[in-house]
């Protein structure tokens, strides 16, 4: 709130500037923020062109990934934005929230979840049934959060034509690394599968406390959010083709 009445207290002049500066940078939060958590959904989507125990290791590095990231995010973007980009968050009052919601209450979960499994068919059918759903839960609350942005969405439609452009990009790049990671270090084939949709996927949703924390200046951060989702989980559905079928096909 405090934020808010600083940044309403303001020149206009000074208030344009900065959401030009924000506009600028505000993309780099979603494009080094690698989070993802989403990649068990898609490499389980692969079937039998990814062995079982990648995606069991996908799933196991999830966490250390996104504490990990949580982590170096300000430090990312320092390093590739510096003094323009300052971000004053109420961590108080977001991240700590956000942080047992993605990842603490999850884990709980499924230590739970798989020692019930253990003695019971209806919990390892549960089970199963979880590891067919992330994507389309991601649809259906990807299209909620956009109904809830249409008019920011509309506001700000100058700013959507350029993420067009850099998040197929980063896609596309991603799976260049990707293959050219498996290379490097002679990776089985369905290991540089997971390398690359790992790369390939982020759910920016994680780092959504994050925007919804900036002043409202900052408000266009929440449709770089939802234009950087939209296009993961269209380039995501070519990479379940394109990735087995032609860029790391079975030898």
């Amino acid at each position: 709130m405090a934020d808010r009445l600083r940044m309403a207290d303001m020149p206009h002049g000074y208030e344009n500037l900065m959401r030009d500066v924000i506009e600028r940078h505000q993309v780099w939060a979603y494009l080094i923020a690698v989070f993802s958590d989403l990649i068990a959904g898609w490499t389980s989507s692969l079937g039998d062109r990814v062995e079982e125990c990648q995606s069991t290791r996908a799933i196991a590095a999830t966490p250390v990934l996104l504490i990990a990231q949580l982590a170096l995010l300000p430090l990312y973007l320092w390093l590739f934005v510096g003094s323009q980009f300052d971000l004053n968050l109420e961590l108080g009052r977001h991240l700590p929230p956000a942080f047992v919601g993605l990842i603490i209450v999850p884990l709980i979960l499924a230590f739970l979840t798989e020692k019930r499994a253990e003695n019971s068919r209806k919990a390892t059918g549960f089970i199963r049934f979880m590891g067919l759903i992330p994507v389309p839960l991601l649809t259906v609350v990807l299209f909620v959060i956009t109904m809830t942005q249409v008019s920011q969405i509309d506001s700000t439609g100058p700013l959507i034509w350029p993420l067009m452009i850099v998040f197929p990009a980063y896609l596309l790049s991603a799976a260049l690394v990707g293959k050219a990671l498996r290379w490097v270090f002679r990776l089985p084939v369905e290991t540089g599968r997971t390398v690359t949709f790992s790369l390939g996927t982020r759910n920016s949703f994680v780092v959504l406390p994050l925007a919804l924390s900036m002043p409202e200046a900052w408000a266009a951060a929440v449709v770089v959010i939802v234009v950087q989702s939209l296009v993961e989980l269209f380039g995501m559905m070519l990479y379940l083709r394109w990735v087995p079928g032609r860029l790391l096909p079975n030898t």
